[in-house]
Parts: C-alpha cells; sequence; structure tokens
C-alpha cells in the first residue's frame, strides 16, 4: 500500500474516533481512562500521528460502542455494492499482473477521491 493511501487511511481513524468521542458526549480524559491508555496516546491517536494496536482499537471500539469497522471506515467505505461487488469477485480470476494493475488504478481513484474530499473540506 503506498504511503498516501495508508495516510488516508490514518486520517480516516483520526477523524472518527474524534468524531465518535464527541457524539458520546466523552471528554478525551474519559475514553483515554475507560480504555485504559494514556489521554496523551488518545491525542497522537486523534491528531493523527499515531495508530492503535489491534488490542487497543478493539478496547476504544468497546468504549465507544462501536465497531472497529466504523472507526477504520467511512459508511461508504466498508464495503463494494452489488455491482461491484460482482466485478471483484471476477478480479479474483484474473492473472497476477493484471490483478496488480487493477490495484494501482483503484488506490489512485481512492487517493483522488479523498484529495477532493479535502479540498471541499478546506
Amino acid at each position: 500500500m503506498s504511503g498516501e493511501l495508508i495516510n488516508l487511511l490514518v486520517m480516516a481513524f483520526s477523524n472518527q474516533l474524534v468524531r465518535l468521542r464527541k457524539t458520546r458526549g466523552m471528554t478525551q480524559q474519559a475514553l483515554a481512562d475507560e480504555v485504559g491508555i494514556h489521554v496523551t496516546q488518545l491525542r497522537r491517536y486523534e491528531a493523527g500521528t499515531a495508530q492503535p494496536t489491534a488490542d487497543v482499537l478493539r478496547r476504544l471500539a468497546i468504549a465507544l460502542r462501536t465497531s472497529a469497522d466504523t472507526l477504520l471506515f467511512d459508511e461508504h467505505e466498508r464495503g463494494p455494492d452489488d455491482e461491484l461487488r460482482l466485478q471483484f469477485e471476477a478480479i479474483t480470476r484474473l492473472d497476477p499482473d493484471e490483478k496488480q494493475v487493477i490495484r494501482e488504478v483503484v488506490e489512485s481513484m481512492l487517493i483522488k477521491h479523498e484529495s477532493k474530499r479535502w479540498i471541499k473540506a478546506g
């Protein structure tokens, strides 16, 4: 996975974490205490400068009464719609070089999409 895509995923996580914490009416300190981490570490997660371990991600999801998928992905990112699902299933029958081309195209489209969202938001 490219560095740009990883950065986009980290930012999606940090934005979801902040949104869910605020929706639940929790302070950073309250969430950190419930999860069993230092508040400084939670601030790093929310700033997108650190990523939690799988165990901490699990505890965050439990504390926020949500799924890890919800923390990691926007609602529209969790799975393909039915039309795309059929196409992705067909891709599994391609040879490795053709699959790599598909991966690169999809990754570039995702980066392009996120860039547009950031420009609109900024």
